[in-house]
């Protein structure tokens, strides 16, 4: 098992900045995947942005050029630096885990959400 304890949502102005925390710990490999999903209200979850182990990235298109994903391997712990916020980032912004073992992926482990809303 592996327990993803997030921080640093909130309620920001359009333009502005948040940076998202996720800190895991229990069983992590040390071949993974960390990221951010989130859930607009009355929409579906939808990747935004994740990190491997090796550091390979992926953004969400809309997210390009103005959220940075970045971890800290000693600390299990996953960064989202997000800028230029639109009203439309303003969701429910989750965080997961997914261990690789003799490859093939595992399930995904989530954290407890943490709200983002941006105010035009």
């Amino acid at each position: 098992q592996v327990q993803l304890v997030e921080s640093g949502g909130g309620l920001v102005q359009a333009g502005g900045s948040l940076r998202l925390s996720c800190a895991a710990s229990g069983n992590i490999f040390s071949i993974n995947a960390m990221g951010w999903y989130r859930q607009p209200p009355g929409k579906q979850r939808e990747l935004v942005a994740r990190i491997t182990s090796g550091a390979g990235t992926d953004y969400a298109d809309s997210v390009k050029g103005r959220f940075t994903i970045s971890r800290d391997n000693a600390k299990n712990t996953v960064y989202l630096q997000m800028n230029s916020l639109k009203p439309e980032d303003t969701a429910v912004y989750y965080c997961y885990e997914r261990n690789r073992r003799l490859g093939e992926w595992g399930s995904h482990y989530w954290g407890q959400g943490t709200q983002v809303t941006v105010s035009s």
